[in-house]
């Protein structure tokens, strides 16, 4: 059964057009698609852990989209993580972006890295956004497949111990615009190229 999400929410995910989607992006998507498939057709738990350097931008939003996406179609047993190949803090912007796509975002922890429950239907356990390593104790420790949302990453990390599957699926980083007058629209941009995708993705399941 497909969740309902949050009013705005439902607005924007109905804008979401997968004929923009290039051809070469959907190969780059097509191993996601696969794992996720084959997992779901096997009635076995789908776990994704989306993995950046820092786990502070690109890795959140592809959690919380991946998240979000599966609820949407209905795809059972779907469970989203994200880390980094260092933990610094989930950056306040994408806390605001996702705010203003129609997310209930609550901050629940303050500090030098806050902890935000991030809400995309009212009868759905929120997803917990904190930025952390891709091996620290809140993410599974095997059976994942891990998304290496930026480059530096997928090139600086080559071994992901107990990933059972490891795919690219690279954005570019909103960062480069931070403080400057394109920051809140780049990061928008970027949010929904991500959530457009990860969209896309559990479309394409069966």
């Amino acid at each position: 059964m497909n969740t309902k999400l949050l009013p705005e929410l439902e607005i924007v995910v109905s804008n979401f057009k997968f004929d923009n989607i290039t051809s070469d992006r959907k190969r780059i998507l097509q191993p996601l698609i696969d794992f996720i498939q084959d997992k779901h057709s096997t009635q076995n738990e789908v776990r994704l852990n989306l993995i950046c350097t820092h786990n502070s931008r690109r890795s959140h939003l592809s959690q919380v989209w991946a998240q979000t996406a599966a609820a949407y179609y209905g795809i059972k047993n779907v469970f989203c993580y994200s880390g980094g190949t260092e933990a610094t803090a989930l950056f306040p912007v994408v806390a605001e972006t996702l705010r203003q796509t129609g997310f209930k975002v609550q901050d629940i922890a303050e500090g030098n890295n806050p902890i935000y429950a991030i809400k995309y239907s009212d009868n759905e356990h929120p997803v917990i956004g904190f930025s952390k390593a891709y091996d620290h104790e809140f993410n599974p420790s095997g059976a994942f497949a891990a998304i290496m949302t930026c480059s530096q990453a997928d090139g600086g990390c080559p071994f992901i111990s107990g990933a059972e599957k490891r795919i690219p699926i690279t954005f570019e980083d909103p960062k480069a615009f931070d403080n400057t007058p394109q920051q809140a629209e780049k990061y928008k941009e970027r949010s929904l190229q991500i959530a457009t995708e990860m969209f896309y993705v559990f479309s394409q399941i069966k």
